[in-house]
């Protein structure tokens, strides 16, 4: 009933930047957290960042200082600003949201398909 949809992926040069949106749709009662995840090829799926509904930020060692996360509620959306990136950053990022579509209803995890993100000069 929730769909996530992720864009503002591509390729940059290392020291770069580049800025993640989720955009969260169909039936929702609500959402709570949300998070960005990323897998390097060959590598397990890693937390990178979470953001609770009030706004509590949660971040990785690996990319603490570079990457923020933030939301808006009003509009369903997910974005994680990425400074600073490094070729180790290189990766599919995925929007993941924990969310109801009724207040009768129980959460539910929902993900994205996924950007690819590379790091290379």
């Amino acid at each position: 009933q929730v769909q996530l949809v992720e864009s503002g992926g591509g390729l940059v040069q290392p020291g770069g930047s580049l800025r993640l949106s989720c955009a969260a749709s169909g039936i929702i009662f609500s959402i709570n957290d949300m998070r960005w995840y990323r897998q390097a090829p060959g590598k397990e799926r890693d937390l990178v960042a979470r953001i609770t509904y009030g706004g509590s930020t949660n971040y990785a060692d690996s990319v603490k200082g570079r990457f923020t996360i933030s939301r808006d509620n009003a509009k369903n959306m997910v974005y994680l600003q990425m400074d600073s990136l490094k070729p180790e950053d290189t990766a599919v990022y995925s929007c993941n949201a924990d969310a109801k579509s009724g207040s009768g209803l129980g959460w539910r995890s929902y993900w994205g398909q996924g950007t690819q993100v590379t790091v290379s000069s």
